[in-house]
């Protein structure tokens, strides 16, 4: 790369509500990350994974009425850093989803931010 310019990070985003992921990926982009991609269901975000390349995601706990654990094993698995966005409790998740940072919905978009700069390792 030319000038020394690090790459932007590359964000997966796994968020059922339609407008909850668009405003995540405005949200991103404003902030100097690129979208590695968005699922709204556990197969497609399992899918991802398998065919992108990305530095962390953000996980909703809950898709669709199923529960986002094997998305966080899959994760887990490639040593992928991400962060649970949820409306439920640490105690009402699965154990695979409380190895993470747990942000409560709705959270505010300057910690969802920081939370994902401080899981990424430092360029």
């Amino acid at each position: 790369m030319m000038g020394g310019t690090q790459p932007k990070p590359r964000i997966l985003i796994v968020e059922d509500e339609p407008m909850i992921a668009l405003d995540l990926e405005d949200m991103l982009a404003d902030a100097d990350f690129d979208i590695a991609g968005t699922a709204s269901t556990v197969e497609t975000a399992l899918r991802l994974i398998e065919s992108r390349s990305f530095d962390a995601a953000i996980l909703d706990a809950n898709l669709c009425g199923v529960s986002a654990a094997p998305v966080a094993a899959a994760l887990q698995a490639r040593g992928l850093p991400y962060v649970v966005l949820s409306g439920y409790s640490t105690e009402q998740h699965p154990q695979a989803l409380r190895r993470a940072v747990l942000l409560m919905k709705p959270a505010d978009p300057t910690l969802i931010i920081q939370t994902l700069r401080n899981l990424l390792p430092v360029q």
